[in-house]
């Protein structure tokens, strides 16, 4: 085979011949791309960027959990809390943190829309995809964000570890186990998750399941955000961000009281629990936020 080289030269001589000729556009450092179809290039990279930095709505957690530890099997009753609150609380941190970043785009794009501004279009999808996911049904763009102010905020973690290990009995129930459901949470279509025991004749829900312990979390925390149930709660909450930019374990324990026929009952066992839990919790806490730092 013969070998043939090529000058440098040569090489790029026939580059050059090769590639078609471009017009360069003219640009200022203090202005940009002077011409129009340089301006239409960086409003769509802009457009671009700033879709991206929209928080995300429907994704999943970075992980999904389905195996249950065998809590059972701990007998040693604080070191079985520890790690029954080790095990959620990866999920309930990042369901949380989510909801800020949520929380945070919402209040800017609100400023943005009372300063009369123009929303640009992916602003306003994400508007009413936050809006479709939070059960918002509102006519005009201003009730949108007055409804989502309410319902896009977090859950304290305190309240949704002791409410998993309330209706988990401390991660140990068939639900918990078979359905990774730890929060009691019902469906209503046959088939969606197991059908309790002792259900009585003629109802038709079922304990739903999920595909991670993570959907559990997310699937409970949507359901107080979202379900008229809990509208009192919501307000409650609103009222404290408002005055102290905080969100309470008594303030969202308070607004429990249709989450259990006990009613009262129920919202004063949670609240006897988080005070005898709170240790361990804050135990788990500060260690994981060890491992995170």
């Amino acid at each position: 085979m013969k070998l043939v080289v090529r000058s440098l030269s040569a090489i790029a001589v026939a580059a050059a011949l090769a590639v078609p000729f471009v017009q360069f556009e003219a640009y200022d450092a203090a202005t940009g791309y002077t011409s129009e179809r340089g301006k239409a290039v960086a409003l769509k990279k802009n457009s671009r960027q700033q879709q991206q930095d929209l928080p995300a709505i429907y994704r999943r957690l970075s992980t999904r959990t389905q195996d249950v530890p065998d809590f059972a099997e701990i007998y040693d009753v604080n070191e079985r809390k520890r790690e029954f609150f080790a095990y959620l609380l990866p999920a309930i941190e990042e369901t949380n943190q989510r909801i800020l970043a949520q929380r945070e785009m919402l209040a800017t794009l609100h400023d943005k829309y009372r300063a009369g501004e123009t929303l640009s279009r992916e602003e306003r999808d994400w508007i009413s995809r936050l809006a479709d996911y939070y059960r918002v049904d509102a006519d005009s763009m201003q009730q949108r964000f007055q409804v989502l102010a309410r319902r896009v905020d977090i859950v304290p973690e305190t309240v949704v570890l002791i409410q998993a290990a309330n209706e988990s009995g401390w991660g140990t129930s068939r639900f918990a186990r078979e359905g990774l459901n730890f929060f009691g949470q019902w469906c209503w279509t046959e088939g969606c998750g197991i059908v309790p025991a002792a259900r009585p004749d003629g109802q038709v829900y079922e304990v739903r399941r999920f595909e991670s312990m993570e959907a559990s979390v997310v699937a409970f925390v949507r359901n107080l955000n979202t379900h008229f149930a809990y509208q009192e709660l919501r307000a409650m909450r609103l009222e404290e961000r408002q005055m102290d930019d905080r969100v309470s374990s008594d303030t969202i324990t308070a607004g429990l009281m249709s989450y259990s026929e006990r009613g009262q009952d129920y919202i004063d066992e949670l609240n006897q629990m988080i005070r005898i839990n709170q240790p361990i919790i804050e135990e788990v806490q500060s260690a994981w936020l060890d491992v995170g730092i």
